[in-house]
Protein backbone atom coordinates (compact mmCIF):
# COMPACT_ATOMS: atom_id res chain seq x y z
CA UNK A 1 0.00 0.00 0.00
CA UNK A 2 1.20 3.31 -1.06
CA UNK A 3 1.21 6.45 0.77
CA UNK A 4 -1.62 8.75 -0.43
CA UNK A 5 -0.16 12.08 -2.99
CA UNK A 6 -1.99 14.44 -0.79
CA UNK A 7 -2.32 14.12 2.74
CA UNK A 8 -5.63 14.76 3.60
CA UNK A 9 -6.80 16.21 6.88
CA UNK A 10 -10.17 17.09 8.73
CA UNK A 11 -9.96 19.17 12.15
CA UNK A 12 -13.29 19.39 13.92
CA UNK A 13 -13.85 21.70 16.30
CA UNK A 14 -17.15 20.57 18.49
CA UNK A 15 -18.13 23.16 20.44
CA UNK A 16 -21.65 25.10 20.85
CA UNK A 17 -20.24 28.78 21.32
CA UNK A 18 -18.31 28.44 18.73
CA UNK A 19 -20.26 27.15 16.41
CA UNK A 20 -22.89 29.84 17.04
CA UNK A 21 -19.43 32.15 17.05
CA UNK A 22 -19.95 33.54 20.59
CA UNK A 23 -16.15 32.98 20.62
CA UNK A 24 -13.26 32.23 18.30
CA UNK A 25 -12.30 29.11 17.98
CA UNK A 26 -8.58 29.18 19.03
CA UNK A 27 -7.99 25.46 19.41
CA UNK A 28 -8.41 24.20 15.66
CA UNK A 29 -6.22 26.64 14.37
CA UNK A 30 -3.52 25.82 16.53
CA UNK A 31 -3.86 22.27 15.36
CA UNK A 32 -3.71 23.36 11.64
CA UNK A 33 -0.83 25.50 12.49
CA UNK A 34 1.23 22.50 14.02
CA UNK A 35 0.36 20.02 11.52
CA UNK A 36 0.80 22.36 8.45
CA UNK A 37 4.70 22.48 10.04
CA UNK A 38 4.90 19.16 10.09
CA UNK A 39 3.69 18.49 6.50
CA UNK A 40 6.10 21.32 5.46
CA UNK A 41 9.39 20.04 7.73
CA UNK A 42 8.95 16.47 6.45
CA UNK A 43 8.05 17.40 2.33
CA UNK A 44 4.55 15.89 2.37
CA UNK A 45 2.00 17.74 0.38
CA UNK A 46 -1.27 18.33 2.77
CA UNK A 47 -4.64 19.82 2.61
CA UNK A 48 -6.40 20.82 5.68
CA UNK A 49 -9.69 21.23 6.17
CA UNK A 50 -11.79 22.86 9.37
CA UNK A 51 -14.87 22.24 10.92
CA UNK A 52 -17.14 24.04 13.50
CA UNK A 53 -20.18 21.94 14.94
CA UNK A 54 -21.89 21.97 17.73
CA UNK A 55 -21.83 19.56 20.71
CA UNK A 56 -24.50 17.20 19.21
CA UNK A 57 -23.94 13.56 18.44
CA UNK A 58 -26.01 13.09 15.28
CA UNK A 59 -24.21 15.53 13.56
CA UNK A 60 -21.02 14.44 14.62
CA UNK A 61 -21.90 10.75 13.75
CA UNK A 62 -23.17 12.00 10.04
CA UNK A 63 -19.55 14.23 9.74
CA UNK A 64 -17.61 11.15 10.89
CA UNK A 65 -19.31 8.89 8.54
CA UNK A 66 -18.81 10.66 5.56
CA UNK A 67 -15.19 11.64 6.67
CA UNK A 68 -13.37 8.21 7.58
CA UNK A 69 -12.89 6.87 3.91
CA UNK A 70 -12.80 10.48 2.62
CA UNK A 71 -9.77 12.09 4.88
CA UNK A 72 -6.04 10.54 5.63
CA UNK A 73 -6.14 11.62 9.45
CA UNK A 74 -9.07 13.30 11.10
CA UNK A 75 -8.26 15.27 14.75
CA UNK A 76 -11.22 16.84 16.94
CA UNK A 77 -10.81 18.94 19.54
CA UNK A 78 -13.37 19.79 21.99
CA UNK A 79 -15.87 16.97 24.25
CA UNK A 80 -13.70 15.16 25.81
CA UNK A 81 -14.49 15.79 29.53
CA UNK A 82 -16.80 14.42 31.78
CA UNK A 83 -19.68 17.23 31.63
CA UNK A 84 -23.27 16.50 30.44
CA UNK A 85 -21.98 18.01 27.00
CA UNK A 86 -18.79 16.40 26.28
CA UNK A 87 -20.22 13.55 23.93
CA UNK A 88 -16.60 13.48 21.67
CA UNK A 89 -15.77 10.54 22.89
CA UNK A 90 -18.77 7.89 22.58
CA UNK A 91 -19.54 9.57 18.97
CA UNK A 92 -15.91 8.73 17.91
CA UNK A 93 -14.91 5.12 19.84
CA UNK A 94 -17.96 3.10 17.79
CA UNK A 95 -16.32 4.14 14.91
CA UNK A 96 -12.53 2.75 15.33
CA UNK A 97 -11.43 -0.15 13.86
CA UNK A 98 -8.19 -0.25 15.87
CA UNK A 99 -7.80 2.00 19.06
CA UNK A 100 -4.34 3.00 19.78
CA UNK A 101 -5.01 3.62 23.65
CA UNK A 102 -1.07 3.81 24.46
CA UNK A 103 -0.64 7.34 23.30
CA UNK A 104 -3.22 9.04 24.87
CA UNK A 105 -3.20 7.38 28.12
CA UNK A 106 0.71 8.86 27.53
CA UNK A 107 -0.38 12.47 27.57
CA UNK A 108 -2.57 11.78 29.82
CA UNK A 109 -0.29 10.46 32.67
CA UNK A 110 2.73 12.89 31.43
CA UNK A 111 0.44 15.88 31.67
CA UNK A 112 -1.45 14.69 34.40
CA UNK A 113 1.32 14.70 36.98
CA UNK A 114 1.75 18.65 36.50
CA UNK A 115 -1.65 19.34 35.91
CA UNK A 116 -4.33 16.97 37.42
CA UNK A 117 -7.44 18.12 35.61
CA UNK A 118 -5.63 16.32 32.43
CA UNK A 119 -6.64 13.16 34.16
CA UNK A 120 -10.27 13.87 32.92
CA UNK A 121 -9.79 14.28 29.03
CA UNK A 122 -11.51 10.87 27.88
CA UNK A 123 -9.68 11.44 24.33
CA UNK A 124 -9.11 8.43 22.25
CA UNK A 125 -7.28 7.56 18.99
CA UNK A 126 -7.39 4.91 16.36
CA UNK A 127 -8.38 3.88 13.05
CA UNK A 128 -11.79 4.81 11.44
CA UNK A 129 -12.33 3.22 7.92
CA UNK A 130 -9.30 4.51 6.22
CA UNK A 131 -8.97 7.89 8.45
CA UNK A 132 -6.20 8.13 11.54
CA UNK A 133 -8.32 9.91 14.28
CA UNK A 134 -7.14 11.76 17.54
CA UNK A 135 -9.87 13.23 19.80
CA UNK A 136 -8.34 15.92 21.78
CA UNK A 137 -9.54 18.40 24.87
CA UNK A 138 -11.24 22.00 23.50
CA UNK A 139 -8.52 23.76 25.69
CA UNK A 140 -5.48 25.77 23.75
CA UNK A 141 -3.14 24.60 26.50
CA UNK A 142 -4.25 20.98 26.26
CA UNK A 143 -3.96 20.85 22.52
CA UNK A 144 0.05 22.48 22.53
CA UNK A 145 0.61 19.37 24.71
CA UNK A 146 -1.41 16.87 22.86
CA UNK A 147 0.16 17.85 19.30
CA UNK A 148 3.85 18.30 21.12
CA UNK A 149 3.21 14.27 21.33
CA UNK A 150 0.94 13.28 18.70
CA UNK A 151 3.93 14.73 15.94
CA UNK A 152 6.67 12.86 17.73
CA UNK A 153 4.86 9.51 16.71
CA UNK A 154 2.92 10.55 13.83
CA UNK A 155 5.20 10.35 10.81
CA UNK A 156 5.78 6.42 11.98
CA UNK A 157 2.24 5.92 12.76
CA UNK A 158 1.28 7.17 9.20
CA UNK A 159 3.77 4.62 7.80
CA UNK A 160 2.08 1.83 10.03
CA UNK A 161 -1.35 2.36 8.89
CA UNK A 162 0.16 2.50 5.30
CA UNK A 163 1.53 -0.72 6.07
CA UNK A 164 4.93 0.56 5.37
CA UNK A 165 7.42 -1.30 7.81
CA UNK A 166 10.38 1.35 8.35
CA UNK A 167 11.62 -0.86 11.74
CA UNK A 168 13.12 2.16 12.79
CA UNK A 169 14.22 3.79 9.79
CA UNK A 170 10.97 6.42 9.68
CA UNK A 171 11.84 8.25 5.95
CA UNK A 172 9.11 9.34 3.36
CA UNK A 173 9.72 6.69 0.21
CA UNK A 174 10.18 8.75 -2.55
CA UNK A 175 8.05 8.62 -5.61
Amino acid sequence: MNLPEIYNVLIITISDRASRGDYEDLSGPEIHERLSEFFINNNWQFNIERKIVPDDQAEMKILIMKARNKYNLIITTGGTGIGPKDITTETIRPFLNKEIPGIMEFIRVKYGSSHPAALLSRGVAGIAGNSLVYTLPGSLRAVKEYMAEILKTLEHTVMMQYGIDTHGDIRRPSG
